[in-house]
Formats: C-alpha cells, sequence, structure tokens
C-alpha cells in the first residue's frame, strides 16, 4: 500500500538567479541566530521568512524557516521537487486538492512533520502564529493551480 503524503507550503519561487532569498550565513550552537526578513514575493503578504541552510533558489541542499501570523494561507500549488516540513510552533492545516478546502485537510502542531511530493497539488493555512521548517533539494519553485492566486501578479498583496 502506498502510503500518501500531504503537502506545504512551498519555498522557492520562478525567478532567474537566487536574488529572492539570499545566502545563509554559517551558524553553529543550540540556538543559531535566526535572520527573519519578509517572505519572497511568492508568499502572500505576512509572511516572515529565514534561509537557515543553502540557498533555495539555486542547485543543493536547503534549510528554510516560515513564520506565518494566525489565518494565513497559501492557495493550492505544488512543486517539480519534494519538500519536507516540519512545525516548530502553532498549528498547522495542510491539504491536498485544487481547491482550498479545510474541511479535508489534517492539522499538525509542533514536530509534526510532512512530506510533499512533486508534483501534489496542496494548500496550506496557520490556525495561529506558526513557524515552519522546510528542507529538500533545489532549486524550489512554486506554481499555483489557480494563476489568480499567485502573489506575484498583483501590486495590492504586496
Amino acid at each position: 500500500m502506498r502510503t500518501v503524503r500531504l503537502a506545504v507550503v512551498a519555498v522557492a519561487a520562478l525567478v532567474s538567479g537566487a536574488a529572492a532569498f539570499g545566502p545563509a550565513r554559517h551558524a553553529m550552537g543550540a540556538n543559531p541566530a535566526v535572520n527573519w526578513g519578509p517572505a519572497p514575493p511568492f508568499f502572500p503578504a505576512g509572511a516572515r521568512f529565514a534561509v537557515m541552510q543553502g540557498n533555495p533558489g539555486a542547485a543543493g541542499v536547503y534549510t528554510v524557516r516560515l513564520e506565518f501570523p494566525a489565518g494565513y494561507k497559501v492557495a493550492p500549488h505544488f512543486h517539480p521537487t519534494d519538500e519536507n516540513v516540519t512545525v516548530l510552533s502553532g498549528s498547522f492545516m495542510v491539504g491536498m486538492g485544487d481547491t482550498l478546502d479545510t474541511s479535508h485537510a489534517m492539522t499538525l502542531g509542533p514536530e509534526g512533520f510532512v512530506t510533499a511530493q512533486a508534483n501534489m497539488h496542496h494548500f496550506a493555512v496557520a490556525r495561529r502564529k506558526t513557524v515552519i521548517q522546510v528542507h529538500g533539494e533545489g532549486p524550489f519553485a512554486i506554481t499555483y493551480v489557480n494563476a489568480a492566486d499567485d502573489p506575484r501578479g498583483t501590486t495590492a498583496s504586496r
């Protein structure tokens, strides 16, 4: 029996180069510094973003963190590569499909983990302030199922 893997949010865009990301700084220790900034423009306004390792806009391993305010939503989308998501804090709903339907979503709390397979259509909602960590092999890209949901297409989203 094949295990269904749920999907979560994306961490990269269809951008040329790595300008949207910036390099991660080397950090060691039990509590490395997290350098938060605004999320790249392929996310709706309101999220914060930190690169922990590598460069998600380039080939190779990357690790990023995203912080979402309560009620934050990422519309149905997909990626060309797998992504691995760990919930560090908060309450995070993830679901499959072409519409954002929370009645068909799973809620993950701290330490919850999910792998989103390449090209799997999925969505996410932060039920309260939530921090997730995403890692995988770059470069990563995000394609919204409905082009009208893509925040890069509207100036009002920024």
